[in-house]
């Protein structure tokens, strides 16, 4: 038995981080396996694949770069799978700054917007498809301020360097914590869906440690907190 085997290295898109962290906890109780955890936005994590990093299991924010990695050779074939249906906010730190039909884009004063890099992340990508829908695009334009991914985009509206940040649902609706600042719970109906799919990795094909916790990724345990952050099943 290869003395890695009981250990699994995992890239988490930064949106899934947090309940990643609960669901490792749950995990390791049950298997005995452990989980090296890198966060960050699914395009970087793309290009790093590409690059020879040593990631067993991509949990991505989308469902397009799995599909990539198994098409060009990097992910196990047929191995990606669905965990999660991601929810978009319009968030501020401000409690009572945005209302819960989003007017606030329109006829709120603020200087600056957080997004994460659209070309990276597909929060940010959905981000710009409801400034699109909004009829918005160019006169929000000039206020976006890209962080490199969600986690930066939460970080640029906590500390109040970007008046409002559009971020997962997931980051500011934490369970048994009550919810920070004030948020628009955006409608499925103005972004593409974010469909959020995970992929065994060829690096950790042989790994029984990544085996694994794919598969307790669809136990009812880690779907039970999955739904407990937000995300639509």
């Amino acid at each position: 038995m290869d003395a890695n085997a009981d250990e699994v290295t995992v890239a988490v898109a930064a949106n899934f981080a947090g309940p990643l962290a609960k669901i490792g906890e749950g995990f390791t109780a049950a298997t005995g396996h452990t989980l090296r955890v890198s966060s960050g936005s699914t395009g970087k994590f793309y290009s790093q694949i590409i690059s020879g990093a040593p990631f067993e299991v991509l949990i991505a924010a989308d469902d397009e770069t799995p599909r990539k990695l198994m098409a060009e050779g990097y992910g196990v074939t047929d191995s990606s799978f669905t965990y999660a249906i991601g929810k978009l906010v319009l968030w501020s730190a401000q409690p009572g700054c945005v209302d819960d039909q989003g007017a606030v884009l329109t006829i709120g004063n603020y200087a600056h917007l957080a997004i994460a890099n659209p070309k990276l992340a597909p929060y940010g990508r959905a981000g710009l498809e409801v400034l699109k829908a909004r009829g918005l695009s160019e006169t929000v334009a000039p206020k976006l301020v890209t962080a490199e991914s969600i986690a930066q985009a939460y970080q640029f509206a906590a500390t109040g360097n970007a008046e409002l940040g559009f971020v997962a649902l997931s980051q500011v609706a934490v369970p048994g914590k009550p919810a920070t600042g004030s948020y628009w719970l955006v409608p499925p109906t103005l972004y593409g869906e974010i469909r959020q799919n995970a992929v065994l990795l060829k690096t950790g094909e042989k790994n029984q440690a990544a085996a694994a916790l794919l598969a307790y990724l669809k136990s009812p345990a880690a779907k039970a907190v999955i739904q407990s952050y937000g995300y639509g099943p």
